[in-house]
């Protein structure tokens, strides 16, 4: 940095001269180190997926990086996990309420913008910092099956896939590749796998990959089992080699 910006990166309300908040780009740079998420839309709904890297005597049953906030959406999270907490507690009441107010379930879109409200606020106050978090948010509401991403800024972006984390670009490289629009549900979860493997020290196994689904028949939310998720990273691997290495 230079001399002339120091002192800028102190203040979350202060714009250094070149136009730049510097706390939050330390906040989307948290995100960028940590382990990749992804999620994919698919004809038959939506596949979120993460890696997890357990210690050796962690109890790993329960995923840490994946959380339910409806019955029909669920989230993925990059970055520091205990502020994507806060965001998913903040969430949750939101979706609640929303159902007692209205009598019907709330759309993917209109959670995505309040979780980005929130983000954005979080960046104009003094005496608070930005969440260092970025969520993937996929779920099946009246408009269909739908997929967002918010990041530390307070935006949030529409996308068919999207990948977050460490190695993201290499795997939004790939998904572009290999996404198609008419995608099934299981052909994503492959996808997704292959996508970890990218962006992975581990090269085989799916002990550290964690997944869930929302199909668009059912509109529910659900882990999916560690023996399924071992079948779709046989399929990847012989269905992608080249991303072995």
């Amino acid at each position: 940095m230079l001399p002339a910006q120091q002192g800028y990166d102190r203040a979350i309300t202060v714009f250094s001269p070149d136009g730049r908040l510097y706390q939050v780009e330390y906040a989307i740079e948290t995100v960028r180190r940590g382990t990749i998420a992804v999620g994919i839309k698919s004809k038959d709904g939506i596949i979120i997926a993460v890696e997890e890297k357990p210690r050796k005597l962690q109890i790993s049953d329960t995923a840490q990086k994946i959380f339910q906030i409806d019955d029909h959406v669920g989230v993925a999270a990059a970055g520091y996990i205990p502020d994507a907490r806060s965001q998913v507690d903040n969430a949750r009441f939101f979706s609640q309420s929303n159902k007692l107010i209205y009598d019907e379930s709330v759309d993917v879109e209109t959670i995505a913008k309040h979780l980005a409200d929130q983000c954005q606020q979080f960046t104009q106050y003094a005496g608070v910092r930005p969440f260092g978090v970025a969520l993937i948010l996929g779920g099946v509401d009246s408009g269909g099956s739908q997929l967002y991403l918010t990041d530390p800024s307070g935006t949030y972006i529409s996308y068919d896939a999207v990948a977050i984390g460490s190695g993201s670009d290499q795997v939004t490289d790939f998904l572009e590749k290999n996404y198609k629009a008419d995608i099934s549900l299981q052909d994503a979860a492959i996808l997704a796998t292959a996508s970890i493997y990218i962006a992975s020290e581990e090269k085989e196994g799916s002990q550290h990959i964690k997944m869930s689904q929302i199909k668009a028949a059912t509109k529910s939310f659900e882990i999916i089992s560690d023996e399924q998720i071992a079948k779709f990273a046989k399929t990847a691997l012989e269905r992608y080699p080249s991303e072995k290495s």
